[in-house]
């Protein structure tokens, strides 16, 4: 699997619309110390975070996973070529203890974004995400406890669960030891 350096096609977008990291701070609501982290590779952004920015600089998400800009009419994907992004700092310092690897980085304009998720822990922080769309999660390994609002949801091998991903929700290991989950999202 490859790493994927995301941080270098974020400052170019940012560059591209020529405003500071205290101006992106102040419009999408990080803080500038967060954004040059993650523009300068020491930290990787959760799934969430990157559709925020993908967002404001008007990209699907799959730009930032692809080096060619051509558009595809299909993507195949081989096993040992996936975009790997690992996950371990939060915000506030703590581990987060996930990787995502992307199942479709080099089509562009698409209405899903497939991603496989790998816990490697309990997460540590309890930061809840939302987004526009909708998003669809199938554990291929492991117990998850899945948070939607005020609901906990245990999920095992081969449960799903479909939801309006505009809700606050969050998912991590039960009991810290290794989960795998298929998330497929639908972006408005």
């Amino acid at each position: 699997m490859l790493e994927y350096n995301l941080g270098a096609k974020l400052k170019k977008l940012r560059l591209a619309k020529k405003i500071t990291l205290q101006d992106l701070a102040k419009k999408i609501g990080f803080s500038a110390a967060l954004i040059s982290q993650i523009e300068n590779n020491h930290i990787s952004p959760p799934i969430t975070t990157l559709s925020k920015l993908a967002k404001f600089f008007d990209v699907k998400m799959s730009y930032l996973f692809t080096d060619n800009n051509d558009e595809l009419s299909h993507e195949v994907i081989r096993k040992d070529n996936r975009k790997i992004v690992s996950r371990d700092i939060s915000r506030a310092g703590t581990n987060y203890g996930y990787s995502y690897e992307s199942f479709s980085f080099r089509k562009r304009n698409k209405k899903m974004e497939p991603f496989l998720i790998t816990l490697h822990e309990k997460l540590q922080v309890d930061d809840t995400y939302h987004h526009d769309g909708e998003s669809f999660l199938f554990v291929l390994e492991g117990t998850l406890k899945f948070s939607l609002d005020d609901r906990q949801i245990i999920l095992k091998d081969g449960d799903s669960v479909y939801f309006d991903a505009s809700l606050a929700h969050r998912f991590h290991s039960t009991d810290g030891s290794k989960v795998k989950v298929l998330e497929v999202c639908y972006r408005s």
